[in-house]
């Protein structure tokens, strides 16, 4: 499936958020993206759910895919199925390099379409969230959500490695400008400094675009 799109348009379909939580009484950093799907829940969840068409937008994820099992994101996190209420939201551990985060989806029906709401909840080290802000994990999901929807309005499959050279080309730079301005942007609604968090903008434009080392 090639990647034909508005790059800021289509970043813009998404919208963002940022919340102050508490786990366990640990502070905790909630990022929140939503978007609108012109496609039926049942589809939506499926998609998002089945272990056959994740790997057709998102990646190979093996495992357990009921409550209390245990999965693994193919060159990503691993993590438990906390809960999960089909057709309308599931909630999830995220596992990644050491650290513990909650990933919950909630799917809502508007006439024929379906609101996608993701929140992303991490315990955040300070000097981390300075440096990166919520685009670290907000813009990773914002890359999926886009790929969801490529998907649901095709039925198509992306090409990893398509994807991976579309991300850091011009396109790619642009979608990822235009969603990390806008991650910070709610950071700084959510009470951040704007100088800050438009620097942590442009650290998470360079990650995402920099093409890896051969």
């Amino acid at each position: 499936m090639s990647i034909t799109i508005d790059p800021a348009a289509t970043a813009g379909l998404v919208t963002r958020e940022v919340r102050d939580g508490e786990r366990d009484g640990t502070p905790t950093k909630v990022a929140v993206a939503r978007r609108t799907y012109g496609a039926e829940r049942p589809d939506v969840w499926d998609a998002v759910t089945s272990p056959e068409r994740l790997p057709r937008w998102f990646a190979p994820v093996t495992g357990e895919l009921r409550p209390g099992g245990r999965f693994q994101v193919e060159g990503n996190a691993s993590g438990t199925v906390e809960r999960c209420a089909e057709p309308e939201s599931f909630g999830i551990t995220w596992e990644f390099g050491g650290g513990t985060s909650w990933v919950t989806v909630t799917l809502t029906e508007t006439g024929a379409d379906t609101v996608l709401e993701l929140t992303h909840e991490s315990t955040v080290d300070p000097d981390f969230w300075t440096r990166f802000g919520p685009g670290a994990v907000g813009v990773g999901w914002d890359l999926a959500l886009m790929g969801l929807g490529l998907h649901l309005a095709t039925g198509e499959s992306s090409d990893p490695a398509e994807a991976e050279k579309w991300s850091v080309g011009p396109e790619g730079k642009e979608f990822v400008r235009a969603a990390a301005d806008d991650w910070a942007r709610a950071a700084v609604a959510a009470g951040d400094d704007e100088n800050t968090a438009r620097s942590a903008a442009g650290a998470v434009l360079a990650f995402y675009t920099t093409p890896p080392e051969a």
